[in-house]
Parts: C-alpha cells; structure tokens; sequence
C-alpha cells in the first residue's frame, strides 16, 4: 500500500509506522473473500479428513433437504429423466428374463453381483488402501446365487463358506501386512452383497417364484418411491443427520404407507394363497428393511468419502447404489412369505 506523504514532509519512521498500521488493516479482518481460509487442525500424524459427501436426495429417504437441515429450498438432485429411462430399461429386463425364462433372470443377478463386488472393492481401496481380492469374491458370489437356485438354502451356505476361505487364501499370495485387515473387509463384501441377493434365487426357487420376485421388487420399489415423493413434498424432520441429512421422519412414512398398501394388493392378487393383511405386514417391514439398508450403504459411503458407488448408471449411480435398499430386504420377504404361505 503506498504511503500518502505528509505535509511537512515527515521522516522515514513516521512513514513507517504508517505502512506497519495500513499492513495491520488489510490483515484478516479485511481479507479477500477468495483467499482460501485455515481448515481445522487435523492431529498430528493422520491423513487429512475427506470432505462430507453431499446428502443423496435421490435415495429411499426422500430427497427432502432444506427444511430439516436449515437450507432454503429443495431439490431433487439428480437428473430425473435419466434417472427415470435407466430404471424403466433396468425393469424391463428383468421383468422380462424373470417370466420367460428363470436361468436367464439368475444370469441378471448374478451380473448385478459382480458388478457390485466391483465396485465396493474399488472403492475400499481408493479411499481406504483396503486390498480385497476380488477374483475368490466374484467366482464365489455367482456361486452362491446358482447353488441357491439349484440347491436351495443349503447349497447357498456352503458355496457362502468356501468363498470365505477362498478369500483367506487367495490373500495369502501377497505380503502378510493387514492381512486381517483385508480379509475382514473381504469376508463382510462377501455377505453384504452375494450373499444376501441369493435369497432372491432362494424365492425365484418356488412354484410361484416369479411372482414372488416381482412382489419383492415391487414393494422395495414402490417404498423407495413412497420416501422419495412424501418426503420431497413435505419433509421437515431429519430422520438420521449424522448419516444422511436428505433423509425425513416423513419421508419414511410415506415409505411405510406406500408399502403397505402396494403389499396388500400384492398379496391378495399374485402369490398364491395369500391374504391382504399379510400384505400389511410385509409392507411394513420392507420399508423398514429398505430404509435400513439405504442408511447401511450411507455410512459405507460417509466413512469413504464418497457420494456414489460408482457411475454406471446415469441418475442412479453405481449398481450398489440401487442394490442397497434390494440387498437387505431380499432375506426379509423371503422369510415373511415362508411364514405367510410356504417355502412352495
């Protein structure tokens, strides 16, 4: 800043002292907004924290931000249309592959299943340096998902057990540093994702299997949507800040009464000896296992770092990101129909 010189003349110190007072005012209280401020203090000896991932609006919660959260206006975030024509091309094929022919419909699993490994192991080392041999996993996971179609829940839980050793093993090829670090994270990959879709086959294993799938999809679905639209409109109340702010109290009971309605039409109309209450009932519980499954893979994605999964699937995300939701609530209708009318 230059110096304005004094009337008189002034001597060099006066100037100085000038310049020293006009350094003090343009210090941090006049400060460029542009200039990149201080973040917090990290502790000595860690990595520096990831940014917050921004809420995902588009997910089972509802997507209702700003009333809950102290921000002004809300917004769907996503591309919708994208979103929209991906999901109804995704239905087609499987509702396609699911009635005409089963083997087909357990191919699209399984490819989901895999694809999903993928990602999860991408991501756990990306952001983690967590190194889960992916090879032991994706054989072992179509494993699961044709030996519970073939063989039932039995086949299921050995081919879930030999893939777990075959992670232990395959992980001994490479250097014993966080070995048991790795191999956990491998052994959980392995249940999170094959082995609960193979209850999917498990249902599709049926006289009326088809309709017991398609039921299933269909209530996890409609939930996912019920959150969405409820909870858009007139979301005010932060079901879970700490893990996924977008989420509303009155996003999830949009999702239950979506649910409980679509389950007892469902019920009562396409799988066989079934009773519209029961469709009550298992409504109910799939948004809750929905919404807990949609709060499960929020955390995954917190503690990365991350927003998605991964970005095959424009407007959606990755494929774990329309899994997570599917994942949880697979074992929960598999079982709630077993009660209701039989293992058919």
């Amino acid at each position: 800043m230059p110096t304005v010189p004094h009337a008189g003349g002034g001597d060099s110190g006066e100037a100085a002292d000038r310049d020293r007072g006009a350094a003090r005012l343009s210090g941090p209280l006049f400060r460029d907004e542009r200039e990149p401020q201080p973040g917090p203090r990290q502790p000595a000896g860690r990595p520096p924290m990831p940014p917050e991932p921004a809420p995902d609006p588009a997910s089972a919660d509802g997507g209702a931000r700003g009333t809950g959260a102290g921000q002004g206006k809300k917004s769907a975030g996503r591309n919708l249309r994208a979103a929209i024509g991906v999901g109804v091309g995704l239905g087609v094929i499987i509702v396609a592959s699911l009635f005409i022919y089963k083997p087909v419909f357990v191919g699209v699993v399984a490819v989901a299943v895999v694809v999903g490994l993928w990602e999860l192991t991408s991501r756990l080392t990306e952001r983690k340096d967590i190194r889960v041999p992916l090879v032991p996993l994706a054989v072992g996971g179509v494993a699961m998902i044709v030996a519970g179609y073939v063989r039932g829940a039995q086949g299921a839980v050995v081919a879930v057990a030999l893939t777990a050793l075959a992670v232990l093993v395959w992980r001994m090829t490479e250097p014993p540093d966080n070995y048991l670090r790795d191999v956990t994270a491998g052994v959980f990959a392995a249940f999170y994702v094959p082995f609960l879709a193979t209850f999917v086959a498990l249902m599709l294993d049926t006289e009326d299997g088809p309709w017991r799938v398609l039921t299933f999809l269909l209530l996890t679905v409609v939930s996912d949507t019920g959150a969405y639209a409820v909870g858009w409109r007139f979301g005010k109340h932060p079901l879970a800040p700490r893990i996924s702010p977008g989420k509303t109290r009155e996003g999830l009971l949009g999702a239950v009464a979506f649910a409980m309605v679509a389950g007892a039409l469902c019920m009562q109309y396409l799988i066989d000896d079934g009773v519209w209450w029961q469709g009550l009932l298992l409504g109910l519980a799939v948004a809750v296992s929905a919404t807990l499954g949609d709060l499960g893979e929020s955390m995954i994605k917190r503690d990365l770092g991350i927003k998605d999964m991964g970005k095959l699937l424009p407007g959606h995300g990755g494929i774990m990101d329309r899994l997570d939701s599917l994942l949880p609530t697979a074992p929960v209708v598999w079982l709630l129909l077993v009660i209701f009318v039989g293992g058919g």
